[in-house]
């Protein structure tokens, strides 16, 4: 048995919120508040609308967490696109299909807009560089802004967006530290925090922030009640100062083919943020990444109503062999993983060869479990699910891999999880590198 180590990224903030939904006192790293949040009562008493604006080029994992996190809370979610139609191509060639247009809602009351990362054009008008330049969107969160109302932005975006609107001035924020000299640029005050509230502005710092950030926001609409609620099922991690570990039993070296091609099935009801962070970090490591519809259509409504388009259909996919197959949870998804017989053939086919193959949240326990692809391994699952293991010795454990298999808990364990993959693929110095660069470790 072997313990491997990430050490993670380390500052100084405030508030935790962890896998038990319960205050952690003791932990004073996580959240850096500046003002107070309003009470719970005042913020339950109202429907919370949100903004999510994406666009060509959207960092991928920063607009499914924001959407994911926020609709579990019970927000209304609008995804908007400031492209030319509903289907946006974010990075690492995930595709995204929004529920509207910005300019479909100017005439909309949101009570949050949250902005992730942009990057390429928006509004189909050739020059433009990124949201900053959709003048649509700018107008509308301008106004937003003025009526004293809550935003955020995550990554770049307090830099390259909220800055040059003039939404900065003397306020505290963060964001992706390469880019803390422009921000200071704006008039704000910069800190390092993860994530950083002052008064009705919330900021983070990158992919690897961004669910404590959704969390954040949680608590800003609703309350700290509501935000703990919310933050339990995550399995989120209590203590980003810890390094992050994978338990490994029975270590082989996994070998492949150059690059290796990974199969990721998603489903109606597939849990959004899982699927999302193993294809972005498992693309920022350039595997040839497979995004398979298990249904017969491409485009795939998640658990939280997030809808991606698969790269193919299943049957197409499963012509091609593969170094390793993944499933993402979600319970409807994992229900139609483990009913599709396709799928499970291809799973059995991996095992027998000695390839690899990995599940997290709910697909170990439903899919695996269920079709005796755990006999003799260890392996861990949903806290819900793990039940429903023949072998428990384990589940505690975040990230657990045994031989050719691998396995994790749900959304919060799922960049340690992909990372684990990244390191037993490519190595740990890459894992090392990409946990840096998600600020997931520390930069």
């Amino acid at each position: 048995m072997a313990l491997r180590h990430i050490p993670l990224f380390s500052q100084t903030l405030s508030l935790t919120f962890t896998s038990k939904s319960k205050l952690n006192k003791n932990n004073k790293n996580r959240f850096s508040f500046f003002t107070p949040s309003l009470s719970s009562t005042a913020l339950m008493a109202t429907s919370h609308k949100v903004l999510l604006p994406i666009a060509e080029g959207t960092e991928p994992m920063e607009a499914v967490i924001i959407a994911d996190v926020l609709r579990r809370a019970g927000a209304d979610v609008t995804v908007a696109s400031a492209s030319a139609s509903l289907s946006v191509l974010a990075r690492h060639d995930v595709k995204i299909v929004a529920d509207a247009l910005v300019s479909d809602v100017v005439g909309t009351s949101f009570d949050l807009v949250a902005i992730p990362v942009p990057l390429l054009p928006c509004g189909g008008i050739p020059g433009v560089e990124n949201l900053r330049d959709c003048k649509v969107l700018e107008g509308l969160v301008k106004k937003h802004v003025e009526e004293g109302r809550l935003y955020a932005a995550v990554c770049a975006a307090p830099a390259v967006v909220l800055g040059p609107w003039g939404l900065l001035n003397g306020l505290k924020a963060t964001c992706f530290p390469t880019l803390m000299e422009k921000l200071a640029s704006y008039a704000a005050t910069t800190v390092e925090s993860r994530v950083q509230v002052d008064g009705k502005l919330v900021t983070s710092r990158a992919p690897g922030t961004t669910m404590e950030f959704a969390v954040a926001l949680v608590e800003q609409l609703m309350g700290k009640v509501k935000a703990e609620e919310v933050a339990g099922p995550l399995v989120m991690r209590s203590n980003h100062d810890d390094e992050h570990t994978f338990k490994e039993f029975n270590p082989v070296q996994w070998t492949f083919d150059n690059p290796p091609r990974i199969l990721v099935p998603i489903a109606n009801g597939f849990e959004e943020m899982e699927a999302v962070i193993i294809i972005d970090i498992l693309r920022r490591a350039k595997a040839n990444v497979v995004v398979a519809s298990v249904e017969d259509y491409l485009e795939i409504v998640a658990s939280r109503n997030v809808k991606l388009v698969a790269d193919m259909l299943l049957d197409e996919a499963a012509k091609l062999s593969y170094d390793l197959i993944v499933l993402p949870g979600g319970l409807g998804g994992a229900q139609a993983f483990g009913n599709s017989e396709t799928l499970v053939k291809l799973l059995e086919k991996q095992r027998e060869s000695n390839k690899y193959y990995g599940a997290i949240c709910a697909s170990p326990a439903l899919v695996l479990e269920r079709h005796g692809l755990l006999k003799g391994k260890k392996a861990t699952a949903y806290p819900a699910m793990c039940d429903r293991l023949s072998d428990q010795s384990e589940v505690e454990n975040r990230v657990v891999v045994d031989g050719n298999l691998i396995t994790s808990r749900g959304p919060g364990t799922s960049i340690e999880f992909a990372l684990a993959i990244v390191e037993k693929l490519f190595g740990r110095q890459l894992a090392l590198e990409l946990a840096k660069a998600l600020v997931f470790a520390r930069p």
